[in-house]
């Protein structure tokens, strides 16, 4: 895959392990300095951007080195999505360029978790009603880019308040995060592919933009057939 060293990136925003520390495994974990990288809003072409504009999609690049804080893998912070106003939650469609990904995806009751791993070229699609982690298990950079809808602001309280996501991905092993006593078991699976809107593995998702299928990002009550994977 290529890295899109086509497009010119601007200075990235960074989150910083002082930021993160809310949503660690180990509170108070003794560790300071920058965690990962974002890239927000690109595009290849002015004709591209407009494009992106018009429809309220934001192309995004994120860059997560390998490391461990305190016996966890790098994640960044989660968030859920609120609804849009077809009353359906606003996914998001991630694809990975390279290292390994998990992408630990969960219900807001928590009743159903489900890990999704994901290398070079496969795609993840965070159906509605998810909250969701990225994490690198692995000791090699990870570069990942999504596309989601502008219409939105994360929202990032409820991972605050609950110290994370209901798991943690620790070097030896899942751990139930203890704040969360009614989770479900844990699932974990290879990313699944949608085919019938052009979501497959290998495809760039930048190869998407300018055309008809990424209306789900922002009308997602019209796509219920893209989410009963999960």
């Amino acid at each position: 895959m290529e890295l899109y060293r086509d497009i010119d990136l601007p200075d990235p925003q960074i989150r910083t392990i002082g930021q993160m520390q809310p949503v660690l495994a180990v509170a108070g974990c003794n560790a300071s300095g920058p965690l990962y990288f974002m890239y927000r809003n690109l595009a290849r072409t002015a004709e591209d951007r407009a494009w992106l504009a018009a429809n309220q999609i934001r192309f995004d690049y994120t860059v997560i080195p390998p490391r461990t804080l305190c016996g966890e893998f790098t994640k960044t912070k989660g968030h859920y999505h609120p609804a849009a106003p077809d009353g359906t939650g606003y996914p998001e469609l991630y694809q990975v360029l390279a290292g390994q990904a998990e992408y630990l995806l969960q219900t807001r009751d928590s009743s159903y978790v489900v890990v999704v791993r994901a290398g070079p070229g496969d795609v993840v699609l965070v159906p509605p009603g998810y909250g969701h982690v990225t994490i690198n298990p692995a000791d090699t950079e990870l570069c990942m880019v999504n596309l989601v809808s502008e219409a939105f602001a994360s929202e990032y309280a409820a991972y605050e308040e609950q110290q994370g996501a209901a798991y943690y991905h620790c070097t030896d092993g899942w751990m139930k995060n203890p704040q969360y006593g009614d989770a479900g078991d844990l699932t974990i699976r290879d990313a699944p592919e949608f085919p019938e809107e052009g979501i497959v593995h290998g495809r760039e998702i930048y190869e998407l933009i300018g055309g008809d299928s990424l209306g789900f990002l922002n009308n997602p009550a019209e796509y219920a057939h893209l989410f009963r994977a999960f």
